[in-house]
């Protein structure tokens, strides 16, 4: 077991325990630090989805800054239980778990959103089977933050407007490039 913190907003430099599991990569303090930076600090009014979430520290990011609803929908029954654990320290009804998968959650959730935060396993393809959901998520204007093993340069209509590395994590903000600006 070991522990990550957040690093803004209303809970900045608060702990969560996070599961020592196969595949489970929590995204880095600077990683965050930069989307933040990004996005803005305040996310007042957004709502978010965390659809890949693991150990939830990019929901509860998002939460930590405002956000008006957060859903974190996470597939493993020990990652979920953990979760679960460390949302109840916070007591925030802006918080929505999910113990569900990803694509089936995506496929018939009925949510819009105006942030999607993909972290999915490496090397399974989700990105790819992702993208023909996005726009059934979509608010106008969403953004999608994605890490991967590799550059993206679009998930669908998301175009990359913003990306970065750390280690062998490469990180991507990306904007519907079909929309008006």
């Amino acid at each position: 077991m070991s522990r990550i913190r957040i690093t803004g907003g209303e809970w900045r430099s608060r702990l969560i325990q996070v599961l020592d599991a196969q595949g489970l990569r929590p995204t880095p303090d600077r990683v965050r630090e930069t989307l933040f930076n990004w996005l803005g600090q305040d996310l007042s009014g957004w709502h978010c989805l965390d659809l890949f979430a693991g150990s939830g520290i990019l929901g509860f990011e998002c939460a930590s800054r405002g956000a008006e609803s957060v859903v974190l929908v996470e597939r493993d029954q020990g990652a979920f239980a953990r979760l679960k654990q460390n949302a109840a320290l916070f007591a925030c009804e802006r918080l929505g778990l999910q113990r569900a998968d990803a694509l089936e959650f995506a496929t018939k959730s009925g949510l819009t959103f105006d942030l999607v935060l993909l972290d999915p396993p490496y090397r399974h393809g989700w990105l790819e089977k992702v993208v023909p959901l996005l726009p059934a998520l979509a608010r106008p204007g969403m953004r999608v933050y994605a890490e991967a093993e590799r550059r993206i340069e679009h998930l669908g209509a998301w175009r990359t407007v913003k990306q970065g590395q750390a280690g062998q994590v490469f990180y991507h903000l990306l904007e519907n490039s079909l929309e008006q600006s």
